[in-house]
């Protein structure tokens, strides 16, 4: 067993390397390393010897793996020119407010010189219909794969290289259909689509038939995003998705219910325990395949088909050795699901329950034994949604103690026979079900969030094993001291700037603007970006340690620069609010003043100037209008510009006794040509351009023009597109840090972060 677990100790540490190493060369290090230690070690060691070469065997296979994977990228000079391609819709196409969003298996690339992934995302922004299991000759734009890079919340890049989704696009004219596909899953995925439209014409488009659609199909699309975030406030989002949990526990049953039967009709000669444990793999299996077999639920098949394979056996195999067997067949069959916290999550629960139960001399009451592991599952997933979310609801153990029993074991299993039994009236029970279920969660809803700051890795560490330890039998020496090692994580705070120093956060929110400001004790956001607060700012702000806004700066009313004040500024409500366009504040639901030359405050050192808009700002101009913010520490300073156009920059720099100079500039409407002229790079004399702008962005930006004359100026550009979210210390000197630079990973393409002077 220990060279089993060193294996996959190195399948799972290929996911986190900066760069691959190569297969071939691991597989030589692997034998030589072996024939090494057998030749060197005594006969009772040689066993132990066996761990490092098949840590390096388990990190070759990753790194193999991850080469093909590699390889069957979309070639980075084809991004965004047009391809030709037959291809076939697979799963359920998403409607959606931009345009219908759908999944695509290729079966040929039509374009000479190129060759595209096998699955590829797609976005129809014309709306057109793509049934299921249909076959096209289309033409689309593709680029890599690829989101948004931060420090916290949640990863899209990381999670589609998990799924093996490899290139996006979007959808151009002059698509041909085709002859339809009559591949199985494909017969499967109408089956799923005719049974949504069925729950949809019986309840309507509600939101007790979204979540019946999801339930039943995976069609976790239709879920409205008003009920995706009353889901994350209670902790209880991975009820909604069709998991590991949703399909054990309907095998739970249906083995429950086979050994029922099994007392009381003849097996014809079979050993009952095959017969319940074939029943309930297949009656999982027939689950997974209606929700589509994801990927996720693959991983649950896989898995509960080594546990019900190792129990027929009979091998006497321990209860923590079939789970190690279960978690090598699936890190075997898939390693790129280590990216996936999922599986952790899914694997961890179930070690956390063995775990409460080992060692009793007797087996405890239902009811307590359903307390007991309750408690061992909130405690043991405490440290990893620390880890990997930003911290977790307070109300989640009660939520989920709650939820749990109630989707898994009653929502779900009524609302499959109610979308399978061709009858109206399972459909209305399980949609009243639903209606208790969200009346449930509207109410759990309104209790506080536990926000805690983004954890280092030793400190996570040091409460995992807390974890572990609260958990163990009775016992076990020192319990009671286990709980200390969760608080050094649930204290802990990021070390804040020195007086008189301030550090500024360029958040990678796409094309869009977001830049936190932290001095000592006090916290500024200038700019939301686009989109909900979810996505990328809250998880964000509680990471870095902000438990409230001290203000909030609104350059301009456009989409990309306070579409998220609203969602904000319900979940934390800022102090003082500014604005460029003070009109446009109360249909955000904020109260606050305009932005206008003069207004200066200080904060723990660091003074705070409004620059403009100037006065003769057109006002059917409204980027003219943006509110230009210069925040000066000690030593340096920071200019922030909004989308103040090219002539507003003049006038400001030939304003006289106006103090423009700043080390770090953000460059103006996500470096336009329109913005960010000489006058402006002249008067600031900056030596950090940063620039806010989405990958491969369809308004072009940055301009080469705009680059250029950064590089004239002698300054250092950095870019959110390319190297994902900037973090800067104003200090003696101004230090700055990139994402995807600090945080490299293999399978996450990487910008070129200028050094620190």
């Amino acid at each position: 067993m220990p060279v089993l677990i060193a294996l996959l100790c190195g399948i799972a540490a290929c996911a986190v390397l900066p760069a691959l190493p190569a297969a071939a060369g691991c597989l030589v290090g692997l034998a030589a390393g072996a024939a090494a230690l057998a030749a060197c070690l005594p006969s009772r060691l040689r066993p132990w010897a066996a761990l490092a070469p098949a840590f390096l065997l388990g990190l070759g296979y990753a790194a193999w793996r991850a080469e093909h994977r590699l390889a069957q990228q979309l070639p980075a000079d084809w991004q965004q020119r047009p391809v030709v391609f037959i291809g076939e819709v697979r799963g359920l196409p998403q409607p959606g407010e931009y345009g219908t969003r759908l999944t695509m298996e290729v079966e040929r690339t039509l374009t000479p010189g190129v060759k595209l992934p096998q699955t590829v995302r797609l976005t129809d922004f014309r709306g057109r219909e793509w049934p299921t299991g249909s076959r096209w000759r289309a033409e689309a734009r593709f680029k890599r794969s690829r989101g948004t890079a931060n420090p916290f919340g949640f990863d899209v890049e990381q999670w589609q290289w998990s799924e093996g989704v490899l290139a996006t696009g979007s959808l151009g004219p002059g698509e041909r259909r085709l002859e339809d596909s009559r591949a199985p899953l494909v017969q499967v995925d109408r089956v799923r689509a005719a049974l949504v439209a069925r729950v949809e014409r019986v309840l309507g488009e509600s939101r007790e038939a979204a979540l019946i659609a999801a339930l039943t199909v995976g069609a976790q699309q239709r879920v409205a995003r008003e009920d995706w975030r009353l889901f994350a406030a209670t902790g209880l989002t991975h009820l909604i998705s069709i998991s590991g949990l949703h399909i054990t526990m309907l095998a739970g049953l249906a083995a429950a219910a086979l050994a029922w039967l099994s007392r009381r009709l003849p097996t014809f000669g079979f050993p009952p325990r095959l017969l319940i444990a074939g029943g309930a793999f297949l009656t999982a299996a027939a689950y997974a395949l209606l929700a589509g077999l994801s990927v996720p639920t693959q991983r649950t098949l896989f898995m509960l088909g080594v546990g019900l394979v190792a129990l027929c056996l009979r091998r006497g195999l321990s209860p923590f050795r079939i789970w190690w067997l279960a978690l090598a067949v699936v890190l075997l069959i898939d390693p790129f699901c280590v990216l996936a916290p999922g599986v952790w999550l899914s694997f961890g629960l179930v070690a956390a329950l063995m775990a409460s139960s080992i060692a009793r001399r007797r087996a405890p009451g239902k009811w307590r034994a359903a307390l007991a592991g309750q408690w061992a599952a909130g405690v043991c997933t405490l440290a990893p949604l620390v880890w990997w979310f930003g911290g977790i609801p307070l109300v989640s153990p009660l939520a989920n103690a709650l939820g749990i029993p109630y989707v898994s074991l009653l929502l779900t299993p009524l609302a499959l026979a109610a979308v399978l039994l061709p009858l109206e009236w399972p459909l209305h029970w399980a949609a009243w079900l639903a209606r208790g279920f969200f009346w449930g969660v509207e109410r759990l809803a309104q209790a506080p969030p536990m926000p805690l700051a983004g954890t280092p890795l030793p400190l996570f560490l040091l409460a995992l094993l807390g974890s572990v330890w609260l958990i163990a039998p009775r016992g076990v020496p020192g319990k009671g001291l286990a709980a200390l090692l969760l608080l050094p994580m649930l204290l802990y705070r990021p070390p804040p700037p020195a007086l008189g120093e301030f550090r500024a956060t360029m958040l990678d929110v796409g094309q869009g603007l977001a830049v936190l400001v932290q001095t000592r004790d006090r916290a500024l956001l200038f700019d939301t970006g686009l989109g909900g607060a979810e996505r990328v700012l809250l998880p964000q702000l509680r990471g870095l340690g902000v438990k409230k806004l001290d203000g909030l700066v609104l350059s301009h009313h456009h989409s990309d620069h306070d579409g998220a004040a609203a969602e904000l500024a319900a979940a934390m409500p800022p102090g003082r609010v500014l604005a460029g366009q003070p009109e446009s504040l109360a249909e955000l639901g904020l109260s606050g003043e305009g932005c206008r030359l003069g207004q200066s405050w200080a904060w723990d050192g660091v003074r705070f100037d409004v620059l403009g808009p100037p006065d003769a700002a057109p006002a059917n101009d409204e980027n003219a209008r943006s509110c230009i913010l210069r925040v000066a520490g000690m030593r340096h300073a920071l200019l922030l510009s909004g989308d103040a156009p090219e002539a507003v920059e003049r006038a400001l720099a030939g304003q006289p006794g106006l103090r423009l100079r700043s080390t770090v500039l953000a460059a103006g409407h996500h470096g336009s040509r329109t913005a960010t002229g000489a006058a402006w790079l002249a008067a600031a004399r900056p030596e950090v351009v940063l620039i806010s702008a989405g990958y491969l962005n369809r308004y072009r930006h940055p301009h080469p023009s705009v680059l250029r004359r950064a590089e004239e100026a002698g300054a250092a550009v950095l870019r959110t597109d390319l190297d994902g979210a900037l973090t800067l210390e104003f200090g003696d000197g101004v230090e700055w840090s990139c994402l995807r630079d600090s945080q490299r990973r293999y399978w996450r393409e990487r910008g070129d972060c200028g050094e620190p002077p």
